[in-house]
């Protein structure tokens, strides 16, 4: 990602409504004093921005686009905490939304389409997507002049799209989950607007997104979002390719700069099969194959019963008459082959996701009620509530996505799927604390804050920005008495891949946090390799966290000085030298061989003492049975004597 300049700095005091297209935003300084003037979006708590874009689009020459400029940390609403904010230029005027009223074609053409698909030509030949083309994120400078289309890095793509804005396969997905898609949804965004702009209002107003989306798959979304209303003939051939439901039916952007091209372009569709009779799955009855497979993904019991009582296959084939269809679900199910008592749930939403897909292979993945672009997990778990968490997690391990590609084969190469859900398979189930839900969330989100109580507040994203904010969590006086490395930093460390392998089991704690030591080795290589200046507070913070324990040297008065060699390294800063300290090979040898030996000649005098004791209490038998001769013997002796004299007088 390409540094911010020092001189450019965000400024929350002075917010700017309307500029963010739905996002907040306020004023950017530059005190270079060169240029347009500036803007930061906030990017929204608990979310990353854009990585891709934020690398690949500052300095790109691209007209009619709020391209960003790169990424900044200031203060964010909740106090005494930061936030993450994209920097751009302002828009050059108010938005379009701002503006009511129908336009005419031939400003429709000049002023929105051209400079737009430009726009869009310019971001797809970068192999990049916008993603966020809407009324209120299109600005003008005055009438009559070019539409500039608005930022779209700091949230997730199509975070903020309206139902109506979108195809129906976008439309249906998590608001965070619906991925970077194609060049060709911006087509489709770009051709609702401009038929909002030439009705003067937005189609279908009233209506909720889940009616939106049955009306687009049911009669089309050009026939759906005119509803018969008239338009130049011009408009209305572009308007027809530009919203075909099939992506690869919509002209490139590039084409759009020349719409009487693209008019010429316009590709003639095979109509959908319509049932003469309709097959209720859930709410409504559905008439056509991709409106069941909606009814399926959104009632996934209702549309479970269906499949395995047979209905879905007799509608298909007598209804809508497509056998070929009815025998491809079949094959690829094999519905009959498995009782319904016997199939968990986890089984049953894999067999919904493949009956989806296999039903409308422009279909997102589905499970559990839910779908998704598989680009957009990361968003959608970050976002996500503990149970949704816990559903897309099972929807991880059950290699759902490889599942999904297999069953729409005809849209894309299954290939990079299946190797995508084993290595997401394999972050999410990988042991130890480096593992995890979190550490998978960090894999899909590049530029997510590690949310750590350590720096929790300072919006750290990158490892370089790690080690600063580490110093100031040290310097506080509410630190962890357990250390700056926890689960959810190592798990934030981990997925970054900058600093080598996850620390092995056996150095972690009983809760699954990394020891003293090991938290002082992988700081340590942190700050030799991103932030190489002195950290008093970190290394003190850690001194007192890594002291020798009575366990790893023997001797105390070893200890002693080692603890105050620690504390010494500490105040220079650096973590290394404390390392090596705790890790002198001839230190930890001679407290070895000096331990060796006291035990050795503990031992000995442990031998003696119990040989004392030992030989005591044999001497002392010994001389109780010598004292008990002794006294037999003089008892006769002094017998004999008594006598003697009796007899002698």
């Amino acid at each position: 990602m390409a540094a911010l300049p020092d001189a450019i700095a965000v400024d929350p005091a002075r917010p700017l409504p309307g500029a963010g297209g739905g996002l907040p935003a306020c004023a950017a300084i530059d005190r270079r004093a060169t240029g347009p003037g500036l803007m930061a979006l906030a990017v929204p708590a608990g979310l990353s921005p854009r990585a891709r874009p934020l690398a690949d689009l500052p300095g790109k020459p691209i007209e009619s686009l709020l391209l960003p400029l790169g990424l900044a940390t200031a203060p964010g609403p909740a106090p005494g905490a930061r936030g993450q904010y994209v920097i751009c230029r302002a828009p050059p005027g108010p938005a379009l939304a701002e503006t009511p009223g129908p336009w005419p074609e031939a400003a429709l053409l000049d002023q929105v389409l051209r400079p737009a698909a430009a726009a869009l030509a310019a971001l797809a030949a970068l192999g990049l997507t916008h993603r966020a083309i809407r009324p209120d994120n299109v600005f003008r400078p005055a009438p009559g002049q070019p539409v500039t289309l608005g930022a779209a890095w700091a949230a997730p793509p199509a975070m903020h799209q309206p139902a109506i804005a979108e195809p129906p396969y976008v439309a249906m997905c998590l608001a965070e989950g619906r991925g970077d898609g194609h060049p060709a949804d911006d087509v489709y965004a770009l051709g609702v607007l401009l038929l909002c702009l030439a009705l003067g209002e937005a189609p279908l107003i009233g209506l909720s997104p889940d009616a939106m989306i049955r009306a687009k798959l049911a009669h089309g979304s050009f026939d759906a979002l005119t509803a018969g209303r008239r338009l130049p003939a011009l408009l209305s051939d572009l308007l027809r390719g530009m919203l075909a439901e099939d992506p690869d039916h919509r002209p490139p952007a590039a084409l759009l700069a020349d719409p009487m091209a693209a008019r010429a372009r316009r590709l003639a569709a095979r109509p959908p099969r319509r049932a003469a009779h309709g097959l209720r799955v859930g709410a409504e009855p559905v008439g056509d194959a991709r409106s069941l497979a909606y009814a399926i993904a959104t009632a996934p019991e209702a549309g479970l019963r269906a499949l395995r009582s047979g209905a879905t296959d007799l509608w298909l084939r007598r209804e809508l008459g497509d056998s070929a269809l009815a025998m491809r679900l079949e094959e690829q199910l094999h519905l009959r082959a498995l009782p319904p008592a016997e199939a968990s749930s986890a089984a049953e939403a894999l067999l919904l996701a493949r009956a989806v897909a296999i039903l409308d292979p422009l279909a997102p993945l589905t499970w559990q009620g839910m779908a998704l672009w598989p680009d957009g997990l990361g968003p959608a778990l970050a976002s996500a509530p503990p149970d949704r968490q816990r559903a897309l997690g099972a929807m991880v391990a059950a290699e759902t996505v490889a599942a999904w590609g297999e069953a729409r084969a005809q849209r894309a190469d299954p290939l990079p799927r299946r190797a995508e859900a084993r290595l997401w398979r394999g972050y999410l189930t990988q042991p130890g604390a480096a593992g995890g839900m979190r550490r998978l969330i960090y894999e899909l989100n590049r530029l997510l804050p590690c949310a750590s109580p350590a720096v929790a507040g300072q919006a750290v994203a990158q490892l370089a920005a790690l080690p600063a904010a580490l110093e100031a969590a040290a310097a506080a006086p509410s630190r962890s008495a357990a250390g700056p490395v926890d689960r959810e930093m190592l798990a934030f460390i981990a997925a970054r891949q900058e600093l080598g392998a996850a620390p092995p089991p056996e150095t972690l704690g009983a809760d699954g946090a990394p020891t003293p030591e090991t938290q002082l080795e992988l700081l340590a290589r942190l700050q030799a390799r991103l932030h190489p200046v002195p950290l008093p507070a970190l290394a003190g913070w850690l001194a007192a966290l890594a002291a020798p324990r009575p366990s790893e040297w023997r001797n105390p008065a070893r200890r002693v000085a080692l603890a105050a060699q620690l504390d010494q390294l500490a105040t220079a800063g650096m973590l290394a030298p404390m390392l090596a300290a705790l890790r002198d090979p001839s230190a930890l040898a001679a407290d070895a061989t000096g331990y060796a030996a006291a035990s050795a000649e503990c031992a000995q005098l442990d031998a003696a003492l119990a040989a004392l004791a030992e030989g005591g209490a044999g001497r002392a038998a010994s001389a109780r049975r010598l004292g008990q001769e002794l006294a037999v013997g003089l008892g006769i002796a002094a017998l004999t004597t008594v006598l003697g004299m009796a007899l002698f007088g």
